[in-house]
Formats: C-alpha cells, sequence, structure tokens
C-alpha cells in the first residue's frame, strides 16, 4: 500500500473530524450526525494503517483522534462511568445468562464427579492411603485442612486466593475454544476438590469439611462453572458457527468471553474476601454458611434479573456496534 496516497486522499475527512472535537460550541444534529460517520469512517482509516504496519505516528494520531471524538460522542463528563454501568447492568449479566444453561450443566456434571470421586476415597482405605500415607491423612484431616484458611495474614491469604481463581477462570475462558484442555482443568478442580472432601468425609470430620469450604465456595465454585461455560461457547463458536463465518462467531463470542472475565474479576474478588475473612472466622458454623450462601444468592438473583433484562432487549455482551470498528468493511472508508 502507497502509505502518502492513502493518508492524502483521507487527510481533509481526519482534519474536519479533528474540527468538530475541537470546537467550544455544541455541534448541531447535522454537525452530530457528520461526526457519527466520520467517526466509522476514521475508524476503518485506522484499522487499514495498523495492519500495514508502515507509520507508527500516524497510527498514533488516528487513536488519539479517534478517542476524542468517540469522547464528544459519548459526552466528556465522566466517559468512564456510563461505560463502566452499561458493562455491569448490561455486558456482563447478559453474556452470563446466554451461557446459564452451560454454566448449571457444568455444575451438576462437576459436582457428579466431584461426589463420585470423594465417594470411592472415603469408602475405600486402601485407596485413600495409595493417595496419601496414614499418617499424613490424619495431619491433614485433624490439622492441615483447617489450618489452610488461617495461618498467613487474611490480606496476604485472599490476594493468593483471587490471583489463583482468576488463573483457573482465565484458564477455563481462553482454553475453551481448544475444548480438551478446557475440560482437563475442570477436571483436575473436581478431582482436587473431591479427594480432599473424601479424606475428610472418611475420617468422620464432613461437619468441618462442609463449614469451611461451603461460605466461600459456593460463589467460588459458580464463578469457575461460568468461566468454564464461556470457554464452552467459544469452543461451539468454533465447531458450529451457524448462518456466521466461523471467523465472526469467534469473534463475536470472544468479545462475550472478555466482558465474562472482566466481570468475574470483581466476583472473585468478593470469593476471596470470604475464604480469607468468613471461612476461618470464629463464627458457627450455620452462621458462616448462611452469610455465604446470602452473598452467593445476591449475586445469582444480580446476574439473572438484569441478565435476562439485557438478553430479552437484543444485548449477548458483546460490544456495541459504534465500538466495532474493525468489523467496518473497507468500502466505508471510501
Amino acid at each position: 500500500m502507497d502509505i502518502d496516497s492513502y493518508v492524502a486522499e483521507r487527510e481533509e475527512q481526519w482534519n474536519r473530524l479533528d474540527a468538530l472535537t475541537s470546537g467550544r460550541r455544541p455541534l448541531t444534529g447535522a454537525q452530530a450526525d457528520e461526526l457519527v460517520d466520520l467517526c466509522a469512517r476514521v475508524g476503518t482509516h485506522l484499522s487499514v494503517v495498523r495492519a500495514s504496519g508502515y507509520d507508527p505516528l500516524l497510527e498514533a494520531r488516528l487513536t488519539d483522534l479517534l478517542a476524542r471524538a468517540r469522547g464528544v460522542l459519548t459526552g466528556t463528563s465522566p466517559v468512564l462511568l456510563p461505560v463502566l454501568v452499561r458493562f455491569l447492568t448490561v455486558a456482563f449479566p447478559a453474556a452470563v445468562y446466554r451461557s446459564r444453561w452451560l454454566a448449571l450443566g457444568t455444575a451438576v456434571v462437576t459436582v457428579l464427579l466431584g461426589v463420585l470421586v470423594a465417594s470411592r476415597v472415603a469408602a475405600d482405605p486402601a485407596l485413600a492411603d495409595s493417595l496419601l500415607p496414614p499418617e499424613l491423612q490424619r495431619a491433614y484431616v485433624e490439622h492441615d485442612f483447617a489450618a489452610y484458611y488461617s495461618d498467613n495474614p487474611a490480606h496476604a491469604f485472599g490476594l493468593e486466593v483471587w490471583l489463583n481463581n482468576a488463573r483457573v477462570a482465565a484458564l477455563c475462558l481462553l482454553l475453551g475454544v481448544a475444548l480438551v484442555p478446557l475440560l482437563l482443568v475442570l477436571w483436575t478442580n473436581t478431582e482436587n476438590l473431591g479427594v480432599a472432601a473424601g479424606f475428610m468425609v472418611g475420617h468422620d470430620r464432613a461437619d468441618v469439611f462442609f463449614g469451611l469450604i461451603l461460605p466461600h465456595g459456593l460463589l467460588e465454585l459458580t464463578a469457575i462453572w461460568i468461566a468454564a461455560a464461556g470457554g464452552l461457547r467459544l469452543a461451539w463458536a468454533w465447531i458450529s458457527p451457524g448462518a456466521r463465518s466461523r471467523g465472526a462467531a469467534l469473534a463475536q463470542e470472544g468479545r462475550a468471553a472478555a466482558s465474562t472475565a472482566l466481570g468475574l474479576v470483581p466476583v472473585l474478588l468478593v470469593s476471596g474476601a470470604l475464604e480469607s475473612l468468613l471461612t476461618p472466622s470464629t463464627l458457627p458454623a450455620w452462621a458462616r454458611v448462611g452469610i455465604g450462601a446470602t452473598v452467593w444468592a445476591a449475586v445469582l438473583a444480580y446476574l439473572h434479573v438484569l441478565g435476562r433484562r439485557a438478553v430479552l432487549a437484543g444485548e449477548t455482551g458483546d460490544l456495541l456496534p459504534g465500538d466495532r470498528s474493525a468489523e467496518q468493511p473497507y468500502e466505508a472508508a471510501v
């Protein structure tokens, strides 16, 4: 591509967009329509310049110009607030709601597998001894399992838990397109939890196990199941894109998966706070489980109510059409 000719042919449009975004007076209706049209055109120009890789300075110029123009369109006071509100009330809940049946199916399958693993370990002492020597089992069920939640300072432990859970959720989303790695991640986590439950139940410490797992585990596991559902949607978009091209299907579901990933960050932060503050607290088990279940139910209600409303309105968790400049056909730049 002749970058000089490309710039010369479009310089007038860029200057006009710069003039519209630099004025102090409010735009008229005609000017606002012109600004919207120029935003679409310059977004396409930016995509072409990025693809060429010839001129980083030109790319930076167009990026800044487009950012200022979008700031004028959306309002400059403050730009992040409406975006954040829309994300939390529309995009994230919609992305999760669309995957609700996959998340529920993942939850049912993993819980059943976990129960099966725990039952085998608890019912077969030889199997349990092959996994962990008897003396280490006693130390685990009598001290180590409970001490895990209280040995470290709450803030450090909470951060460690948050980062670990975020890593697992990210793996579920990122590896979903390959499917098999996602299934391996799910199985590894299910197996580990099932073995731990088997040890505790086999030594008559089921009350300790559930009293420490449920306060934070309800929300934590739900977040992992939601992430896995997002990964499975990515895999299905690749396997069966439907009327869309495979690339378009992966792009759409990938953006929805990104919404899910960002939305799970605060969810997992709350889960980590429960695990570091509530789980090791001196409250009775029924109180800890009750508080954890209340927080879990509140998150589910938020996702269901707002997600259902957003999906009925046609939302998918994807970006707004105006923010998908890379999807604009090159003809729009003419």
